[in-house]
């Protein structure tokens, strides 16, 4: 019972810390200063965890994974929303700047 909870407590402290950086990206709209890799990392790990937690039958880690592997997703969704609204609002910017140098 013990392993349990330390299991899920682990899991828990896991997800949101996770999940706080993908709150922080939609809230802002920003992907400032947060890796492309970070994403693409966490999904590979949890995708692979995943698995390796149900050949072994463990459903905390299973789950906890799972759960992570989604946040994951939706991470790396919201990354690349933001880095293309970034890109789109620097471009805008660059030609109302050189309109402005030109009059």
């Amino acid at each position: 019972m013990m392993t349990e909870a330390i299991g899920w407590t682990s899991a828990f402290i896991l997800l949101c810390t996770v999940s706080s950086q993908v709150w922080k990206q939609w809230r802002s709209k920003s992907s400032a200063g947060v890796s492309k890799w970070l994403f693409i990392g966490q999904i590979s790990a949890s995708l692979g965890f995943v698995i390796y937690s149900f050949a072994l039958g463990n459903w905390v880690f299973a789950l906890t994974n799972l759960l992570l592997l989604c946040t994951a997703v939706l991470g790396q969704c919201l990354y690349l929303r933001n880095r293309k609204t970034e890109k789109h609002a620097e471009q805008k910017t660059q030609a109302a700047y050189k309109k402005q140098r030109s009059a």
